[in-house]
């Protein structure tokens, strides 16, 4: 009488495991100042984004890739010419974060490491742009006006 109490419990048990584990996979979180882009294996990515929260997935359809929106730095040290063809060693400092809209498209076309992949490039040729119009004595002498310029030229 006992073991077949036993093998009840022990098969209860079991089932309960399998549709906690089942539950488990069917949830995920997207913890805050996170944003989630659903990729599913039958549409692709899809364009809508997922905001905090617990959200449920079809499970083994949708995979959640969860994109981190706060503002992150990225040193940028870079050598170049002034207009007097100086050599000038300069590092910029850059906040950025992406656009929480823009993430399936950001998603598609650079995947999640977009922060290492464009923007030491792009400030590399934005800094150098900007860098050419001033000689050394300006560079010294209109720093506001070269940060100002630099920051509306990495906004555009």
């Amino acid at each position: 009488m006992a073991a077949k109490v036993f093998v009840s419990i022990g098969k209860f048990g079991l089932a309960l495991a399998v549709v906690g584990s089942m539950l488990n996979s069917a949830l995920y979180n997207v913890d805050a100042g996170h944003r989630a882009v659903i990729f599913d294996r039958f549409r692709g990515v899809q364009d809508i984004v997922v905001g905090e929260g617990t959200h449920f997935p079809i499970p083994w359809v949708q995979k959640p890739i969860i994109f981190d929106c706060h503002s992150r730095p990225l040193n940028v040290p870079v050598i170049t010419g002034s207009k007097d063809l100086q050599n000038v060693n300069i590092t910029l400092y850059i906040l950025s974060w992406p656009v929480a809209s823009q993430l399936p498209c950001i998603f598609t076309s650079i995947r999640e490491d977009y922060n290492e992949r464009v923007l030491p490039s792009i400030t590399t040729k934005i800094l150098k742009s900007v860098m050419s119009h001033f000689d050394a004595g300006e560079l010294i002498t209109q720093r506001e006006l070269l940060s100002r310029q630099m920051s509306d030229t990495l906004t555009e």
